[in-house]
C-alpha cells in the first residue's frame, strides 16, 4: 500500500481495487488542515498545493485515494472564523 507523505492525521480507511491491491484513503479536508498548521498555507494554497501535487500525482495502481466531505467555500467559512 502507498501512503501520502505527512498525511497520517488525514488517513481514514483502507480500500481494494479489483485487481486485490490495498489503497490507502485520505480525508482531503484533513489533508487541507495539515498544510495549513503544519506548513502555514493559506487556504488557497493549501488547495492548490493538494490538487497539483497530491492528488495529481500518480503513482501507480495503489495510488492513494481523498475524499472530500466539504466544498472550498465552506473551508473558506471555517477558516474565517477562527
Amino acid at each position: 500500500m502507498i501512503t501520502a507523505d505527512g498525511f497520517e492525521t488525514a488517513f481514514v480507511a483502507v480500500a481494494f481495487s479489483y485487481n486485490g491491491n490495498d489503497i490507502a484513503v485520505y480525508d482531503y479536508d484533513l489533508c487541507i488542515k495539515v498544510l495549513i498548521d503544519r506548513d502555514e498555507m493559506s487556504l488557497q494554497e493549501a488547495y492548490e498545493f493538494m490538487d497539483y501535487n497530491v492528488v495529481g500525482s500518480y503513482v501507480g495502481e495503489e495510488t492513494p485515494i481523498f475524499t472530500r466531505t466539504k466544498t472550498y467555500e465552506e473551508m473558506l467559512d471555517e477558516y474565517e472564523e477562527e
